[in-house]
């Protein structure tokens, strides 16, 4: 008899932000996902029923509970997942910054934003955690944030780092990894990202005018690198969370 395919619940927070290139790395795998997006109203659905919880990228933040009424639930749900359930996770972005604050970390507006392509480097853990084998000691992704993890929460591992960012990565025990910044990117990720207001605004302020194009054509000139990087993080993190 054959297994049952494993599936993975997808928490998106606008619908431009999905899996990206992991979409890719799951089909070949024959690995189902469902996304559920919370901005719209979706219900989270029974954890129990999947085998690791994703949770994107959003223009929110994590404190907005009066303006994003769901975020309480959310929260409460990777909690749930992560601590109660021991569920394999993975988060990009907000999904890092939920991540944070769901397990009893600070997350808050940083001192200077990140926006553009950008390097991260290692730190020591990162270069011992299983996360992250075989990746460079430094490499370069793309970041679209505002916000930040101030304080990790208890136990917590910080992987990588920026000079403007100490928490880029982090685990939580042996299941979950979470990355501040951006590999899943595709061919449409820089224009997509840039028609949701919050985006473009601060791409704006960052880059000035003009901004976008050169931001959409260094990610396109650098996709294969990217693309490769996130091949990488996808196959460690499959082989570490679901050990």
């Amino acid at each position: 008899m054959n297994p049952k395919p494993r599936q993975v619940l997808v928490f998106q927070h606008i619908d431009v932000e999905h899996p990206g290139i992991f979409r890719d790395f799951l089909a070949e795998d024959g690995i189902t996902w469902r996304p559920v997006e919370l901005d719209a109203g979706e219900p989270i659905p029974d954890l129990r029923e999947f085998d690791a919880l994703w949770v994107m990228g959003g223009p929110m933040d994590v404190w907005q509970e009066d303006a994003h009424p769901w975020l309480v639930a959310e929260k409460c749900a990777i909690r749930e997942a992560v601590i109660d359930l021991h569920l394999p996770y993975l988060g990009f972005c907000l999904g890092h910054q939920l991540l944070g604050a769901a397990l009893g970390g600070k997350v808050g507006l940083a001192a200077e934003r990140e926006v553009g392509i950008m390097p991260v480097e290692l730190t020591a853990a990162g270069r011992a955690s299983g996360f992250l084998a075989g990746m460079p000691q430094a490499f370069d992704v793309l970041q679209w944030h505002s916000a930040e993890v101030s304080v990790p929460p208890p136990g917590a591992a910080v992987l990588a780092s920026s000079p403007r960012c100490a928490v880029q990565a982090m685990s939580c025990g042996g299941h979950a990894f979470s990355m501040q910044f951006h590999l899943e990117i595709t061919r449409t990720t820089v224009a997509d990202w840039n028609a949701v207001p919050e985006y473009c605004e601060a791409l704006l302020a960052t880059l000035g005018a003009g901004g976008a194009d050169r931001l959409e054509a260094e990610a396109r000139a650098r996709a294969r690198t990217f693309n490769d990087l996130a091949r990488r993080l996808y196959t460690n993190w499959k082989a570490h969370a679901w050990k």
